[in-house]
């Protein structure tokens, strides 16, 4: 028959081992608290968080259009149909060019552009940053129209250029304004990694020639959002 000392130590042994277990498990439910705690507050926190206030491009109202050449002789018009972009309160210009829209008026040409000269395993998007005095377009009365130097850095296939031009600025209203093309800003594909993929065109199409240089022009409207 066990002693009453052997007794005595079976139930400190359970009772350590409660008191361990018990102690664990407090440990997990604090942990827990903790964790439920911070997501609560950090869902909170996304809910709460206003969206971008600034001047943002209308897509709808955009419009950014090329011209190709071939033969020497022959011009088409094309365009881009997915385009993006904003200005932040310090004046600083990202603008997103999106390479799978595209619009030649041709699908199998779209196809191909989108493979053999964007390559869009590659790259999806040409993107153009710059700087502008936003306070000074923001004071303009509704219906002044000036005409500004624009200057910033064009990415497109991996490579960047630094581009200058002249933009036509119309204010339409308080919250919204217009930027134009004075005249063509002209690409030159060699600068940007893309007279491979032009070859690849030219060759496909049974073409004698594709020129290297594409006149681009735009017409951007840009509205300020509040939320």
């Amino acid at each position: 028959m066990p002693s009453a000392s052997f007794n005595d130590g079976l139930r400190d042994c359970k009772r350590e081992r409660k008191k361990r277990y018990n102690n664990q498990l407090q440990g997990i439910v604090m942990r827990r608290l903790v964790t439920l705690t911070t997501f609560s507050a950090l869902f909170s926190l996304l809910v709460t968080l206003p969206t971008f206030a600034g001047w943002q491009l209308s897509d709808e109202a955009s419009q950014l259009s090329f011209v190709t050449t071939k033969n020497s002789d022959i011009a088409e018009t094309h365009s881009f149909e997915s385009l993006s972009g904003d200005i932040n309160a310090q004046g600083q210009v990202s603008f997103h060019i999106n390479l799978a829209s595209v619009n030649t008026a041709i699908a199998i040409r779209d196809q191909r552009m989108q493979k053999l000269l964007f390559e869009l395993d590659r790259f999806t998007t040409a993107e153009f940053t710059g700087k502008v005095d936003i306070r000074f377009i923001e004071a303009l009365p509704v219906g002044q129209i000036k005409y500004l130097p624009l200057a910033g850095d064009i990415r497109l296939h991996g490579n960047k250029q630094a581009v200058t031009t002249k933009v036509q600025l119309i204010k339409l209203a308080s919250n919204r304004f217009a930027v134009n093309t004075v005249k063509p800003v002209l690409l030159n594909a060699n600068q940007y990694g893309l007279v491979a993929g032009i070859e690849k065109l030219r060759a496909i199409a049974g073409l004698n020639l594709i020129s290297n240089t594409v006149p681009v022009t735009f017409n951007l409207v840009f509205e300020y959002q509040t939320n």
